[in-house]
């Protein structure tokens, strides 16, 4: 049975628009997309003692996502404040994490053993667990790492060599220049990297070829979620004997359909 779980960030989003608040979170993101995919998920994380937490946790609890290895901590919940143009979603600004970036995760010799039942890891930028990435390689359990749209150089030589699938979000980027990046930045072998392009082709990179997939253009409700919704459906096609370009058509598709609900993944109330 293949089982996944995401490691690292869980917020919410709150839409000062409309006073509604939905969960998110590029970590939590990608154990809810896997599960609506079909597959057994699970969820490393920290939650706060608000109400942004409670509602964060009474959801994932209804999707049936496996939180039992989580922290718990007084504090904010991670949450980020964004509006939308044209359905593009835009930030506003955040607490950076709340209690997540406050009280950093740290594995215990139970949580080790626990994600080695799993079939892949996944965490990003935003996480915070660039300090545990080493030990989560070690595992042996295959490891993707979202850097987002705001890496730093530094930051991908430090986790470039731990990580089996990497994702850099380049819509600011030309065709050329997400190749290139691609291409330095490879460091072993069966690594796959992919730069996400926002509406351009995506382009990924395997050591030895570069694959291409164009979007599937819909009139967007709300971007939000889309390209950990690609990023999910792409590593789950993979592991389960698909090849690149047949997982990268599949993340397209279902990348699209993300674009057609509010949030995320849905599940929005309102807030004062």
């Amino acid at each position: 049975m293949v089982k996944v779980i995401g490691i690292g960030d869980n917020v919410v989003d709150k839409y000062v628009h409309i006073k509604t608040m939905y969960p998110g979170g590029n970590a939590l993101n990608f154990s809810v997309f896997a599960k609506k995919l079909g597959f057994e998920a699970a969820f490393i994380g920290t939650f706060g003692d608000d109400a942004e937490a409670e509602h964060v946790q009474r959801v994932v609890n209804e999707i049936g996502i496996d939180v039992s290895h989580c922290r718990h901590f007084s504090g904010e919940n991670g949450c980020a404040r964004v509006t939308l143009e044209d359905g593009d979603r835009v930030f506003l600004g955040s607490n950076d994490g709340g209690v997540t970036r406050e009280h950093l995760l740290e594995l215990t010799e139970d949580d080790k053993a626990y994600i080695q039942e799993f079939s892949l890891i996944h965490t990003g930028l935003y996480s915070h667990t660039g300090h545990i990435l080493t030990e989560l390689s070690a595992l042996g359990v295959p490891l993707s790492f979202d850097f987002s749209d705001d890496f730093q150089q530094e930051q991908i030589d430090q986790f470039i060599s731990d990580v089996n699938y990497g994702f850099f979000s380049c819509s600011h980027l030309s065709e050329e220049e997400a190749k290139q990046l691609l291409k330095a930045n490879f460091a072993k072998e069966g690594q796959i990297l992919l730069a996400t392009r926002g509406s351009e082709p995506a382009i990924a990179f395997d050591g030895a070829n570069y694959y291409y997939q164009a979007p599937e253009y819909v009139k967007a409700v709300d971007t939000m979620g889309a390209g950990d919704s690609f990023i999910t459906a792409f590593l789950l096609s993979l592991i389960t004997g698909h090849d690149i370009q047949t997982a990268m058509k599949e993340a397209a598709g279902f990348a699209a359909k993300s674009c057609l609900v509010e949030g995320s993944f849905g599940y929005g109330v309102r807030y004062q």
